[in-house]
């Protein structure tokens, strides 16, 4: 759900509508969303409840561990 701000002096809440018509998973055995929005608001990054889908893998520091894995030759 979204709601508009709006008002200098006194702050003024649009009527809420829906955001995302769509089901996003939820964190296995929770009910903490798996979402994250950009640090400019701007964005949303969420996961979608699908039948049969996969996880999602998020790799730190891949580059170190490609480099790791495939040393240069010089």
């Amino acid at each position: 759900m979204v709601v508009e701000l709006s008002g200098v002096s006194e702050l003024k809440l649009s009527q809420p509508r829906v955001l995302f018509e769509q089901r996003y998973a939820l964190g296995i055995g929770t009910t903490i969303p798996n979402y994250d929005v950009s640090s400019d608001g701007q964005r949303f990054l969420m996961v979608k409840d699908e039948t049969g889908s996969a996880g999602l893998d998020v790799v730190l520091n891949w580059f170190e561990e490609l480099k790791a894995k495939v040393p240069t030759t010089r």
